[in-house]
């Protein structure tokens, strides 16, 4: 006898770098368990109209703009649930508006909740690594620090595809690629990278609803007009760069802390401070609004 399927819409909800999370109660499927917001689809609706009502419901807050994260399909041992997963930003406004017992947690503190096990992948693609190595020296990847990915800075072409495709599951969970570079590899090991990186010029001239789904996406940005283009495109993360002068990119004025601490301000997805920086800058970028550093030549 075939198990009974329900499909529900799952919001995760963005401010300032944190993730919006409840409590199931007692008597829920799979309670007294952490969650975020969501529910059933019910008849008429699709589940982006879902997600929706239901945050307005649960929540408080009515969004419209709303981006596709994932599909994920779970069976537990009486039910086979399929999430379809969407996530937004809450704007300083709205915040009034939140309901309790929702509360704001930073995504490091992700880890230390109870969960049910269908939300076990979304919290591993909502969790990054602290630390961006960039070179085009793929060997490096081999010889990652555990709280570092791998951004294989190279030309999309057949040599670099095939030095991917070697790779084993566990480095290619550290690696960040190109979306240029990506769109060359197997099906199997696009699902498998880190993420997908896009250059400025990549990011300035998409539209919404071009990102891959599924993925970590990771955007490159010099400006607030990227920064704020990143966030309408639904990206998962941006670098902000150059934080400092740089050897590779002499000609580009730096933004400096006091500029990048601004901008971050305006964020509600992680950045990596990017340019002139090193792992040793970590403390001082996360005090000025980064998640992280990126760097070339220093790491």
């Amino acid at each position: 006898m075939s198990k009974p399927s329900v499909h529900v819409a799952i919001a995760m909800l963005f401010h300032r770098g944190k993730v919006l999370v409840g409590w199931r109660n007692a008597d829920q499927h799979q309670g007294n368990k952490y969650e975020f917001p969501g529910g059933k689809v019910e008849d008429g609706e699709n589940p982006e109209q879902a997600c929706r009502r239901e945050v307005l419901e649960e929540v408080g807050v009515d969004i419209s703009n709303w981006h596709v994260f994932d599909f994920i399909r779970h069976e537990y041992e009486d039910i086979e649930v399929n999430l379809h997963l969407f996530h937004a930003q809450v704007s300083d406004l709205a915040l009034v508006n939140i309901q309790q017992p929702w509360t704001w947690y930073r995504r490091e503190q992700l880890l230390d909740l109870n969960f049910p096990k269908a939300n076990q992948a979304i919290l591993q693609r909502l969790l990054w690594a602290h630390q961006i190595q960039i070179s085009d020296q793929l060997e490096k990847v081999q010889h990652l620090a555990s709280d570092n990915f791998f951004y294989f800075r190279t030309e999309a072409n057949e040599q670099a595809q095939q030095q991917i495709e070697q790779l084993d599951e566990q480095v290619l969970s550290k690696l960040i690629v190109n979306v240029d570079l990506w769109h060359l590899l197997a099906s199997a090991t696009q699902q498998k990278v880190a993420a997908v990186h896009f250059k400025h010029s990549q990011l300035m001239a998409m539209e919404k609803g071009q990102l891959p789904i599924g993925l970590r996406c990771l955007g490159a940005c010099h400006d607030l007009a990227s920064l704020q283009k990143a966030h309408s495109l639904g990206f998962d993360a941006v670098t902000l760069s150059p934080i400092r002068q740089t050897a590779t990119h002499p000609e580009a004025i730096a933004l400096g802390w006091e500029r990048f601490a601004e901008y971050a301000k305006t964020c509600d997805i992680p950045i990596f401070a990017l340019g002139g920086l090193s792992p040793d800058d970590l403390q001082l970028a996360q005090q000025h609004g980064a998640y992280g550093v990126a760097g070339i030549q220093n790491f």
